[in-house]
């Protein structure tokens, strides 16, 4: 991971990012060789109308109950709409940035998860990449997660080659001539980190519990608004600890990486009754304390967490996390990366690997047989 290939020069890319908070599309342009050289260029996010929103919860809902992926008229109208809607982000992002399809290679399109069942042996994300190549006017690298289940894999996570063209500067200790251990927490609808340790191919990359995924229900269901703005509700209720160490209680956090979960691996259940504010405190810490237990995990302690995805925007979240794990707990911001962009940038960068033939995940990122390289390219 991470040795310069022969014959790559750099690109214009863009990544397109739908996570399981279902909020909405990022859109990411950046140049980039696939390797690592990586010059970020601009931003932009769409969010969902709910109605798009509830059109996506009905397509988990189909797809959870499905034995496989497969065809469905219902959620192959949903994979239409959330084509377009992808479609216009781009159109959107091309008039932003003063781009257009003759001077972008390629878009890395991710989809929208709607189940994630590794231990099956699938993973289902929607979405028609040759579709959005057509409409976009430009080559089109979907379904990146297939292939890496397909021989032996989790899916997931697939950020862990973008970050690591990204932290290795960091890794450095200045003037000290050693390195330190810099590990990457993203925090969307399930939480996932990749750390780094001093040496070249110290590596670990897996899911860790769930993100904002449960605190989001939680708000939504009593009417509080769609997430936790802030950490706000949190910050005026109590943990529950009892009911923490009884969330806490399960085989699946031993289980040494790499690892993945779906969204919905994880229920309300365990926090019915409580408070609004209680349960949003308890989930909250739940998160935090899933990241110190996935911490566990690296063979060396961690210097530096750096924090991406929406939940760094998390006061209550973020403080927890600095107060159970004791280190420096900074939002990606503090070293002057995008963390709003920064999962769709990253699947600009591996839209650009595939089509040089590079492996976009490997053992010690998915547990993948051998280094893969995922994703179908479609042509306009």
């Amino acid at each position: 991971m991470g040795v310069r290939s022969l014959g790559t020069m750099p690109l214009l890319s863009i990544g397109l990012m739908s996570g399981t908070s279902m909020d909405g599309i990022d859109a990411a342009l950046i140049e980039t060789d696939g390797e690592g050289l990586v010059r970020t260029l601009d931003f932009l996010s769409v969010p969902y109308p709910e109605a798009m929103r509830a059109k996506l919860r009905r397509a988990m809902e189909i797809a959870l109950a499905a034995d496989a992926p497969g065809p469905d008229p219902e959620l192959d109208a949903i994979a239409l709409d959330l084509t377009v809607a992808h479609d216009e982000a781009v159109a959107a992002l091309y008039d932003q940035a003063g781009v257009g399809p003759d001077d972008v290679a390629v878009i890395g399109f991710h989809g929208q998860t709607v189940a994630h069942r590794p231990e099956r042996g699938w993973t289902w994300q929607i979405g028609d990449g040759a579709l959005l190549a057509k409409l976009a006017g430009t080559a089109v690298v979907s379904d990146f997660r297939s292939a890496d289940v397909a021989n032996g894999g989790q899916g997931a996570p697939l950020v862990p080659a973008y970050h690591r063209a990204l932290v290795e500067p960091l890794r450095e200790v200045p003037g000290l001539g050693c390195r330190q251990a810099v590990a990457v927490l993203n925090l969307g609808g399930v939480g996932n980190l990749t750390w780094f340790g001093q040496r070249d191919d110290d590596i670990l990359a897996f899911d860790t519990g769930p993100g904002n995924a449960l605190i989001d229900d939680w708000v939504r269901q009593h009417g509080a608004g769609s997430h936790d703005a802030g950490g706000a509700i949190a910050a005026s209720g109590a943990v529950r600890e009892d009911v923490l160490t009884a969330m806490l209680d399960l085989p699946w956090f031993d289980q040494p990486p790499p690892k993945s979960l779906d969204r919905h691996d994880f229920s309300l259940q365990p926090v019915r009754g409580l408070s609004l504010a209680d349960g949003a405190a308890t989930l909250t810490a739940f998160t935090a304390e899933t990241v110190r237990i996935g911490l566990g995990h690296a063979p060396e302690p961690t210097a530096r967490l750096l924090v991406t995805g929406g939940g760094r925007h998390n006061a209550t979240l973020m403080r927890m996390l600095a107060d159970r794990l004791n280190m420096p707990v900074d939002p990606v911001e503090a070293v002057g990366w995008n963390g709003d962009g920064l999962e769709a940038e990253a699947f600009a960068y591996l839209a650009v690997r595939v089509l040089y033939g590079l492996p976009t995940s490997y053992p010690a990122t998915t547990g993948v047989a051998a280094p893969t390289i995922g994703g179908q390219l479609h042509r306009p």
